[in-house]
């Protein structure tokens, strides 16, 4: 069960992308979660993700001057792929393969950036529940 649902919230979270698509949206449950936390970590796969998105819209400009206005705000830090997180990538990686759960590459790295940082991922994508020990609440679209 995830903190969301015990009515808690921790004061460092990370969003994936679907959690910042969703925020750009105005989804209520990420509006929330993120005017409840001290820090927000957006990994820097995610601004990849984020950003190849970008290249094959039609609005380009518009998204990538929205993003940076987001990640101008204080509470925003970028969280960049370290060695540790490298470390943590792996170790995530080789259990999930030996498991016969793998989960895609760039979801792994975002777990391995939410686990070094300290922080919670919020996220509307099912995949982070295979990942033992990966503090995280899956949100619903609706």
């Amino acid at each position: 069960m995830g903190v969301a649902r015990l009515g808690l919230r921790p004061a460092r979270i990370v969003l994936d992308t679907s959690a910042y698509t969703h925020l750009l949206a105005g989804h209520g449950d990420v509006v929330d979660w993120i005017a409840r936390a001290e820090v927000v970590h957006v990994p820097a796969i995610v601004l990849g993700e984020l950003e190849g998105g970008f290249r094959l819209g039609t609005r380009y400009a518009h998204n990538a001057r929205t993003l940076d206005a987001f990640l101008e705000e204080p509470f925003v830090t970028v969280a960049p792929v370290t060695v540790e997180v490298a470390r943590r990538y792996g170790e995530i990686f080789a259990v999930l393969r030996r498991n016969g759960t793998p989960i895609p590459a760039d979801d792994l790295w975002i777990a391995a950036t939410t686990l070094e940082t300290g922080g919670h991922l919020v996220t509307f994508d099912r995949d982070f529940a295979a990942i033992a020990g990966l503090p995280h609440d899956v949100l619903s679209p609706v």
